[in-house]
């Protein structure tokens, strides 16, 4: 096995100890899963936190192939005009997991921190992707009428109030208008709407139910809000008469070809937790980054209608204030995807502390990033991201690539 392939790196790994090497990065339990030094350790295996329940994804029969790449040049990237390599990046970030695929075949996999191939890694919000492929298969059976329908015709506990008037669309876009706050501080709403699902006093639906205030029209404006994906997760559940697990194995797990079962975090009333506790292994989420590179496609089988992944993940496709630098300075998003500012359409799932898979359809490359960031967000430690974004274009001008980006 190559270099770029192998699954350690003899030096000391960035803030091991902070992270629990010296306690081998122990698992913990409902209360301290989130903090160091459990981070590690929990972070790649949820169902083993006490107190967390969890359903399972269960794989198919079949597994659909990822072969190693016989040769793959070097992938060199660079950050504030220094020329850097693959172990300069995993020396200098929290990285736990790194799996780079261009045409199918794995070009580099690293683990870190003592992972491991098994691992099933938390997701955080790239599980929003997830959900959103979830309702465009739900859309083209026929479980879901209309994009344009309000939540509350699929979730009766919703009606009355300003969610359950929301459109799906407008969900999918983050885009209720409605006012959510998403500050990973402990004092906002993802902290409300958090305590609720592990602890159920008050409800998740009471929460969701207590968003009032409006701060643009429905379809308007993109304002991050964890909130609405929880309301599309309902939305499927009611819709189908199935847990999102169930659709889940059915619907992506299956069909993709899936090496491992994977499993959703559930909240307190039994209902996954669909903005952000999707666990699966790298590989796995490798797989379903060649999925979307794939038009949706494995083989012969549209596993996610073509259409709606281009809606969903097309800038071009999206009303101007939903494109890239206008939905936020960098980013633009779709329907729970983010939309990179590059000619060539290019998207990534993203969750905090790093974690994130980015796609290049027309150059089939994929890229899975899992980490352990310190900080939640860019907006309260911004170098960890810029350099692993700086990272994937590396990766991107490696492997032949476009990186030529639109006008600003």
């Amino acid at each position: 096995m190559g270099a770029g392939l192998c699954a350690g790196w003899a030096r000391a790994e960035p803030e091991e100890a902070l992270l629990g090497k010296g306690q081998a990065y122990p698992i913990g339990n409902r209360a301290n899963w989130y903090i160091n030094p459990y981070r590690v350790g929990s972070w790649s295996a949820m169902d083993q936190v006490r107190g967390l329940p969890t359903r399972a994804v269960a794989r198919g029969t079949g597994t659909s192939p990822l072969p190693v790449a016989s040769q793959a040049p070097a992938i060199r990237w660079r950050f504030r005009n220094i020329g850097l390599g693959v172990d300069d990046y995993l020396e200098r970030q929290r990285a736990t997991g790194l799996l780079v695929i261009q045409n199918g075949r794995v070009v580099l996999e690293r683990y870190r921190y003592g992972r491991s191939r098994d691992a099933r890694f938390l997701s955080f919000s790239m599980a929003k992707s997830v959900t959103s492929m979830l309702v465009g298969i739900a859309l083209a059976r026929g479980a879901i009428a209309s994009l344009e329908d309000r939540a509350d015709r699929y979730v009766p506990e919703l009606a009355g109030s300003e969610y359950g008037k929301t459109a799906i669309v407008d969900l999918l876009r983050m885009s209720s208008g409605l006012t959510f706050t998403e500050r990973y501080d402990g004092q906002d709403d993802i902290a409300r709407l958090s305590r609720a699902a592990q602890t159920g006093d008050p409800s998740v639906l009471s929460v969701l139910r207590s968003v009032t205030q409006r701060h643009s029209p429905p379809g308007a404006k993109f304002s991050y809000a964890s909130a609405e994906t929880e309301v599309l997760g309902r939305v499927l559940s009611a819709a189908t008469g199935r847990t999102l697990a169930e659709l889940t194995h059915e619907w992506l797990w299956a069909p993709l070809g899936a090496e491992a079962d994977a499993f959703w975090v559930l909240a307190s009333d039994g209902q996954e937790r669909a903005s952000g506790f999707f666990n699966a292994t790298l590989h796995d989420w490798g797989r379903l980054g060649q999925l979307v590179a794939d038009g949706g496609r494995v083989g012969a089988t549209q596993v996610v209608p073509a259409d709606y992944l281009l809606a969903a993940t097309d800038a071009a496709r999206q009303p101007e204030a939903f494109r890239p630098r206008r939905a936020t300075p960098f980013f633009g998003y779709g329907f729970q995807f983010w939309l990179l500012p590059l000619q060539e359409r290019t998207i990534a799932f993203q969750g905090v502390h790093g974690q994130a898979v980015f796609v290049q359809p027309a150059s089939r490359i994929v890229m899975v990033h899992t980490a352990v960031f310190e900080a939640a967000s860019g907006r309260q430690d911004p170098q960890p991201l810029q350099e692993r974004n700086a990272f994937w274009r590396g990766v991107l001008e490696s492997l032949g690539g476009s990186t030529a980006e639109l006008a600003a």
